[in-house]
């Protein structure tokens, strides 16, 4: 079926019920039902969209990119979500690549939407999502579109995700409707999600983590969803309370912020029964410690090419798996696969190779990066993983992470998790750095504790006997903060770019 046709089976079914609470508004399934109506019929009538058009959005968090994403898939058109975070040229070649239509945006990003359409290679028209000749007006007087049947477009491409572009430019994930309703069946059982669940999201919906994790499986099972524009320690913990919020998605240093908050001990959390984790990068200390706090913490792995659901842990399982990235999702297969495309013994580092229906069709426009992301079939993660005998998985590391030094494979997130553990730091990474005669050596780059006075001596101390002496760092650089992106990940090609300047000569 039709991803729009889960908000039309709701308004039929409980129409009053809330699906989106944004900034004070509650917003019915049967008046989000109608707002997507209005809007397909708006982009219609107004820039002939139909099956295959694109269709960007560049704005923080909004209720209106909920509706413009059912809306597309409606008529079988794209949704480009635009991370406001780029550059303006990184931004210029995704809508040049993608040529969208038409561009929303709000009142915050107006004046670089208005540059990015007046730069585009091709026609692109503007219109605000939140200013007085906004979306909402231009659709009020229209009568909503309908699906003329729900199988129309139940395949059809419904977004275009770039990636962070960290070797290059951005590349789009075309991610179809199969893929989102695939993706959402896991989350589902990742969460034991039920239309009873309140959600309450406030990472960015142009990442497809913010977007597909939580959100789209909750509309879909007619729960409800608290959209925060952006993060904000209080108004998360206002949210959790006031709303009785049941599930939440969260990153390492997000999930930090909230359960050092003063007021986490304070507030009436007894609804929060489950909250995950979309990183691989998860310090064990902080899941422990939530999890004293009451709350289970579980894991979830994947990707932008798979939707990203791939991989996760269960609450039931939560402390007796911790660090573990879980079993492979319930409609998808996982295999680890070594250099050569063996797959690997249990306990044995390989390659996390996905397939299923939750994967990526294809890179947008780029059919060289598809041939080798995709391999019969096979989604190349380009991550390292290994396999227990019960069949969970333990991430290693990123493949272009491996630090080879003298022959030997040092994976930097087994030191990392060593480090980490000591409570004299707060932030730890490891890089490799070019080496005349190991061709390569790990070097790690460390933010001490608040009150903290460390040295190089005593960061390796902490090492000693707890791996293997080839593996221990051969230099240490301390800094202030570690270099993150808007999901808070480590950016590692700036962390490497810290050590080369900090042991030049």
């Amino acid at each position: 079926m039709n991803i729009a046709q889960w908000i039309t089976a709701h308004a039929k079914h409980t129409p009053d019920k809330t699906a989106i609470h944004f900034e004070g508004e509650n917003i019915s399934y049967a008046a989000l039902a109608l707002r997507i109506g209005q809007t397909a019929a708006l982009l219609k009538q107004r820039w002939q969209i139909s099956a295959g058009d694109r269709v960007a959005i560049l704005c923080a968090n909004h209720a209106e990119e909920i509706v413009v994403l059912f809306a597309c898939a409606q008529l079988g058109a794209i949704l480009v979500p635009l991370n406001w975070r780029l550059a303006v040229p990184e931004l210029q070649h995704i809508v040049n690549d993608c040529a969208p239509r038409v561009l929303l945006h709000d009142q915050h990003y107006a004046k670089r939407a208005a540059e990015l359409a007046s730069t585009a290679v091709s026609d692109c028209d503007l219109l605000s999502i939140d200013d007085a000749s906004c979306l909402a007006l231009a659709r009020e007087s229209l009568p909503a579109a309908a699906l003329s049947r729900p199988q129309l477009y139940a395949d059809n491409d419904i977004l275009i995700v770039y990636t962070s572009g960290t070797t290059g430019s951005p590349k789009g994930a075309v991610l179809t409707q199969r893929a989102l309703r695939c993706n959402a069946q896991m989350a589902q059982h990742a969460y034991d999600m039920h239309s009873s669940d309140v959600i309450l999201n406030f990472l960015p919906l142009f990442h497809v983590g913010g977007m597909n994790i939580q959100l789209t499986p909750a509309l879909s099972l007619g729960a409800t969803v608290v959209l925060q524009s952006k993060f904000d320690p209080d108004l998360a913990l206002d949210a959790i309370e006031k709303h009785g919020v049941t599930l939440t998605n969260s990153v390492p240093t997000i999930l930090q912020a909230l359960v050092s908050h003063p007021r986490w001990n304070t507030i009436d959390r007894h609804k929060l029964r489950t909250i995950s984790i979309g990183s691989t990068d998860v310090p064990t200390e902080l899941i422990k410690h939530v999890i004293a706090s009451g709350v289970p913490v579980i894991q979830i792995y994947g990707a932008t090419e798979t939707a990203p659901i791939a991989m996760y842990q269960r609450a039931e399982l939560a402390t007796e798996t911790l660090g573990s990235i879980g079993f492979e999702g319930s409609c998808c297969t996982v295999r680890l696969v070594n250099d050569i495309g063996q797959d690997v013994a249990v306990g044995e580092h390989g390659e996390i190779w996905v397939t299923g229906d939750n994967l990526l069709d294809r890179y947008w426009k780029n059919p060289e990066a598809t041939a080798l992301a995709l391999v019969d079939g096979w989604f190349r993660t380009g991550d390292v993983a290994r396999r227990d005998e019960r069949g969970l998985h333990w991430f290693s590391d990123r493949i272009k992470h491996v630090v080879i030094s003298g022959g030997e494979n040092i994976y930097p997130a087994e030191i990392e998790r060593v480090l980490r553990a000591q409570p004299e730091i707060k932030e730890v990474a490891v890089v490799g750095h070019p080496d005349s005669r190991w061709g390569e050596v790990p070097v790690a780059v460390v933010v001490a504790a608040p009150g903290e006075s460390l040295s190089e001596q005593s960061v390796l101390a902490c090492l000693n006997g707890n791996l293997a002496r080839f593996k221990l760092p051969r230099h240490v650089v301390f800094v202030d903060a570690l270099p993150r992106n808007v999901m808070a990940k480590v950016v590692l090609n700036d962390v490497r770019e810290l050590v080369k300047n900090a042991l030049a000569g």
